[in-house]
């Protein structure tokens, strides 16, 4: 397992979370299997991208439970990070999105934009 990122006091504000500032972000064994198995041509081209996708988003959102760090590249490259059962948040996963998806969704306010 290791630190890929922290949830900053900016995402957490504009969130609306209750989580503690600079709380840690992990990647483990487990999580990156599961990008393999599910996304393994997205995690081959941006898995290395991990850390910068957390670090500086191009848009955030919540969702089902996940806080969504989008960041526009050649494509949009979502890595969804989930609280466990430990209350430790990890990198749960990563894939592309479709452009049009991203747009509705800025639209319908469940995305904010930080550029």
């Amino acid at each position: 397992m290791k630190q890929v990122g922290i949830i900053t006091a900016d995402v957490i504000r504009i969130l609306g979370l209750s989580i503690a500032p600079n709380t840690p972000i992990y990647l483990g064994e487990t999580n990156i299997n599961h990008m393999l198995s599910e996304h393994e041509d997205d995690y081959n081209l941006y898995g290395e991208m991990i850390e910068e996708i957390i670090a500086t988003p191009t848009y955030l959102g919540y969702w089902k439970g996940s806080i969504e760090y989008i960041k526009e590249l050649s494509q949009y490259v979502k890595v969804a990070v989930r609280v466990s059962s430990d209350n430790l948040y990890f990198a749960r996963t990563i894939y592309t999105m479709n452009p049009d998806r991203v747009e509705k969704l800025v639209a319908k306010g469940n995305l904010f934009s930080l550029t």
